[in-house]
């Protein structure tokens, strides 16, 4: 079965417009940034440009850019956030076959502790967030610091 890659069903185009619920940790005119709702590890962010864009090939490259960027941001915040973190992956997921669920393009910034058991691919029907209200602060926090 081909997946839905309209802009009518695409649940972060929801987001973008406001009526999607979202533990959001930025936004401007280019891109949101929010809270996975099933994270690798506690402040897996994800950093949307705002148009739609199912695929990587059909996001135009300055979006691309505008993502890459606040992801480096994100990934900068959570680093001087209390979230204890000592290291980021930054990962696109691209197609079906990569594990991409939602057909808007996006990249995740997956914060890693030491020692972590973290893996991307096993139990992702059980992750959930932890604490949401305070991770999305901490992250907010963290963007403060860095002025």
């Amino acid at each position: 079965m081909p997946a839905d890659t309209s802009v009518e069903n695409c649940v972060f185009c929801a987001i973008v417009a406001g009526v999607g619920p979202a533990y959001r940790v930025y936004e401007d005119e280019d891109v949101v940034a929010f809270l996975d709702i099933r994270p690798v590890t506690r402040g897996h962010t994800l950093v949307i440009p705002k148009p739609h864009s199912p695929y990587l090939e059909d996001l135009e490259p300055e979006n691309g850019a505008k993502i890459f960027r606040m992801g480096q941001r994100i990934a900068r915040a959570i680093r001087r956030s209390d979230l204890g973190v000592a290291g980021t992956h930054l990962v696109v997921n691209d197609g079906r076959a990569a594990m991409q669920t939602v057909f808007h393009t996006h990249l995740h910034v997956i914060p890693r502790r030491k020692g972590d058991k973290a893996t991307f691919v096993f139990g992702a029907a059980w992750r959930r967030l932890v604490k949401p209200e305070e991770t999305a602060e901490a992250i907010r926090e963290g963007l403060r610091r860095l002025g």
